[in-house]
């Protein structure tokens, strides 16, 4: 992924095309972050007006497509008009040629109208959900979820979904260290699981058991240990049925999922980071065994831990171990 596009119609909304410029199209080369042939297209190119009162000058058209290997489709904020055809064309052709296609929030709107998520899975932003589904009964729409990732096609939800989905991206071309030095750089959490809930309804209160920040950053500190619900729940001075429905509410995941992702993104960084092996690397990461590690990494990566390690192992260890 070297080559990026982003994609905005008649006009473009401010948020999101500036998170798709954030993390795709500044120089950070100075922090040792990789650089992406950027630019920014319409189907018709010159000034476009913004959501936000002010206009950008869009130098680029539909050809600029031709060359991604990355497209970008912030929000859409004319829902209701449909895309020049020539836009999905764009896009179909893109994708058959092998490259990506990521939409934020509402932009799952015009890669819809493509084609490209008949028989996918799909997210947007809750609000916007069930008019996506309306529009194209034959997308997967699935309400919940941050973003979700269907063969070449990532869909995300509103606004910070974006820069989560956008590290996802990140994290899976170039590693865990790679994205996580990107998140410092941006000043952001390094990661969000894409199945966490958009919506949170009922924030956990602050107080006496509430606060679950300080056990979040206990728990990640303490992996390799047997964590359960039961002394997760002990920490915060709950019940463990009390904690488990407050920590649904405060996560919209369950205690057992949230320790997997944790675990699984622990494994991914000693992978990509050490030469320790893969049952060293289980027991710290709190999996206990290497079969068992093997087995999670697969059902949610689909891949091996020591495919995963060939694929994001930094270029400098690989030279040296091949010296």
């Amino acid at each position: 992924m070297r080559n990026v596009a982003a994609l905005v119609g008649g006009r473009a909304a401010a948020f999101e095309l500036g998170v798709v410029c954030q993390v795709f199209g500044l120089d950070r080369s100075d922090d040792g972050l990789p650089v992406y042939d950027f630019a920014v297209c319409a189907a018709e190119p010159g000034a476009v007006p913004s959501t936000s009162g002010f206009e950008i000058n869009v130098v680029h058209g539909l050809e600029r497509l031709a060359s991604a290997d990355l497209i970008a489709v912030p929000a859409w904020p004319e829902l209701d008009l449909r895309p020049s055809p020539r836009v999905g064309a764009a896009l179909r052709d893109a994708v058959a040629r092998g490259a990506r296609v990521l939409s934020i929030c509402t932009g799952a709107f015009p890669v819809a109208e493509a084609g490209l998520l008949d028989g996918r899975r799909a997210a947007t932003h809750w609000q916007f959900a069930d008019r996506l589904a309306r529009r194209h009964p034959a997308v997967r729409v699935d309400r919940e979820v941050l973003y979700v990732q269907d063969g070449p096609v990532l869909t995300s939800a509103g606004a910070a979904a974006g820069i989560d989905a956008c590290l996802h991206l990140v994290r899976r071309e170039h590693g865990a260290a790679t994205a996580n030095a990107l998140a410092r750089r941006m000043v952001i959490p390094a990661h969000r699981s894409g199945g966490q809930a958009q919506y949170v309804e009922l924030p956990v209160p602050s107080g006496t058991g509430g606060d679950l920040a300080g056990l979040l950053d206990w728990a990640r500190a303490h992996l390799d240990r047997p964590l359960t619900v039961d002394v997760l729940a002990a920490r915060a001075h709950l019940s463990s049925r009390t904690f488990a429905r407050r920590f649904k509410d405060a996560t919209g995941t369950t205690p057992h999922r949230w320790l997997l992702d944790q675990r699984l993104q622990r494994a991914e960084e000693l992978l990509e980071s050490t030469e320790l092996p893969v049952d060293a690397i289980a027991a710290r990461a709190g999996f206990g065994s290497a079969d068992t590690l093997r087995h999670h990494f697969a059902a949610r990566r689909g891949v091996t831990p020591i495919a995963h390690r060939r694929t994001f192992r930094p270029a400098a260890m690989r030279r040296s171990n091949e010296g």
